[in-house]
């Protein structure tokens, strides 16, 4: 009994070595054959204002020959960039998140005309701070990319910035 219990567990670390290895030749392999795109980086910071408020920054960075869509873009068009914001410590949102006037275009893939950014693009949103303490929010920019070629699906930039 005990001989066949060794055998089988010999023959389980076995298998759990040989899947290991198909996991990382699999890996690699596609590694070398997939490129990871990634036309957009994002950055975040704030700005304090007088009677307890700021402005959350979030800058985005397109790479050239790319473009993501406008605040509000039409229904039945691409995923518009969004954020969500979760402040700490009672502060409050307000207002809507707000940026530089978006340039539009007609897509023939939406029959419509669209909103986008190309380039960098800062995006505003102000909070009104319940007290002189450090808070911190925490977020996500939903957003979605495309080039003349084709569009990545839609992509998430988590963000906390600490208001001090």
């Amino acid at each position: 009994m005990d001989l066949n219990k060794s055998h089988i567990r010999i023959k389980r670390l076995f298998m759990k070595k040989i899947n290991l290895l198909i996991a990382f030749l699999v890996f690699a392999v596609s590694g070398t054959f997939a490129q990871v795109v990634n036309p957009v980086k994002w950055s975040v910071g704030f700005k304090k204002l007088p009677n307890n408020e700021a402005v959350i920054l979030l800058k985005a960075n397109v790479d050239q020959g790319w473009h993501i869509y406008g605040l509000n873009v039409p229904s039945g068009g691409p995923i518009s960039t969004s954020f969500t914001f979760t402040p700490a410590n009672g502060a409050k949102i307000t207002g809507k998140p707000a940026a530089k006037e978006p340039k539009t275009k007609f897509e023939d893939v939406f029959k419509m005309n669209v909103p986008y950014y190309n380039g960098e693009v800062v995006f505003q949103q102000k909070v009104k701070l319940a007290n002189d303490k450090p808070t911190t929010v925490k977020g996500v920019a939903t957003f979605m990319a495309c080039d003349k070629e084709r569009c990545l699906p839609p992509d998430e930039y988590e963000f906390a910035v600490t208001i001090k």
